[in-house]
């Protein structure tokens, strides 16, 4: 099976959403293809414990404002997956699920969407496959030794998985200092590594703030101005309530990141060790772009070189939300909006002319 459409989005989770939201403005004929089988893309696969550090107002898709969580002044990850379902059905987005991207490929005046489903034949197409599919784990000498338990960020549900165990957590940034505290509070016995002390950000900053300090900086560069520094000039980690509870409470104290492995726990660089169960790794994430491999457009760091989020050497390829490259916040709820409008506009325009 074959079908021509205007556009195909690649990706059903909120950039996803948000690029049909703005595709159906611009009166596009368009589908969304998500390999997700329910709405809420990696919403659904976080820790039990995760809430935003972004009140609910300040934490929607374009269109409709997120309703309060009863009881949270943060909504958690289940009222997240809850809304975007509910932002799917209200405007009857056009999303198959279960569908796998497997390749994108020019193909004469379109681009070619081949799938485990089928291919659609499209004039342009927006990738918003984000990043929770390729989780990134550092390369330490002994990690093929280490004969504990090692798991990413993906993998983590809850301190009650690591009752009675000796466990690291890697990372200094919201998702390690979020999981280290929420394994603390639960008494799991915790070492916390990170690259570089912690830099808690002030408490009376959320989401909100930081957003507006993105866009700041965004503004500033297109005009030429000097480099704000953005959100990383503030600090790395939201002080959300239970990491400000666990690092009042003494429980925060941050090592520096270990040199090896060995088959049951840690070394430093001064030759201590610790043995340890268990490590989690806080690590990040990479740009899933495997499906634009056939497109050669990747440069430096895997990125892809764009303007807004238009691929620079193939004008009918949009990016979204996969960071400040495609837009200022625009991996996050409420930043990706703006972002998904501007490629829907610049679509509706290559499209007409």
């Amino acid at each position: 099976m074959t079908e021509a459409l205007d556009v195909v989005v690649v990706g059903g989770g909120q950039a996803g959403l948000a690029a049909g939201y703005h595709l159906r403005r611009q009166g596009l004929e368009f589908t969304v293809l998500d390999a997700e089988v329910t709405p809420g893309w990696a919403w659904q696969h976080t820790w039990n414990s995760l809430h935003l550090f972004s009140p609910a107002a300040y934490s929607s898709l374009p269109g409709r404002l997120m309703p309060a969580q009863p009881g949270e002044t943060y909504p958690d990850a289940e009222h997240v997956v809850e809304y975007l379902a509910e932002y799917e059905k209200r405007y009857d987005l056009p999303v198959q699920r279960g569908v796998h991207v497997h390749a994108v490929r020019r193909d004469g005046d379109r681009l070619r969407v081949q799938t485990d489903s089928g291919s659609w034949r499209a004039l342009a197409v927006v990738s918003a496959t984000g990043t929770f599919s390729r989780p990134f784990l550092p390369a330490v000498r002994g990690q093929e030794v280490f004969a504990g338990r090692q798991v990413h960020t993906t993998g983590y549900r809850s301190p009650a998985d690591f009752a009675g165990q000796r466990v690291v957590v890697v990372g200094g940034g919201n998702s390690g200092a979020q999981i280290a505290a929420d394994l603390a509070l639960a008494g799991v016995e915790l070492t916390w590594v990170t690259q570089r002390p912690p830099r808690f950000l002030a408490d009376d900053i959320d989401g909100r703030d930081l957003f507006d300090v993105a866009t700041a900086r965004h503004r500033a560069l297109q005009q030429g101005r000097g480099d704000t520094g953005g959100v990383a000039s503030l600090g790395d980690i939201v002080a959300v309530p239970p990491v400000r509870a666990a690092r009042d409470a003494g429980l925060m104290a941050a090592k520096p990141m270990f040199t090896r492995l060995s088959e049951d726990g840690i070394q430093w660089a001064d030759g201590s060790r610790a043995s340890v169960d268990a490590i989690i790794w806080c690590t990040g994430f990479r740009p899933a772009l495997a499906h634009l491999a056939p497109l050669q457009l990747r440069g430096q760091r895997g990125h892809i070189a764009t303007d807004g989020t238009r691929a620079l050497e193939e004008p009918r390829l949009h990016l979204l939300g996969y960071g400040d490259w495609t837009g200022p916040a625009s991996a996050t709820l409420i930043g990706v909006g703006r972002p998904a409008r501007d490629a829907a506009r610049q679509i509706a325009e290559l499209l007409r002319n």
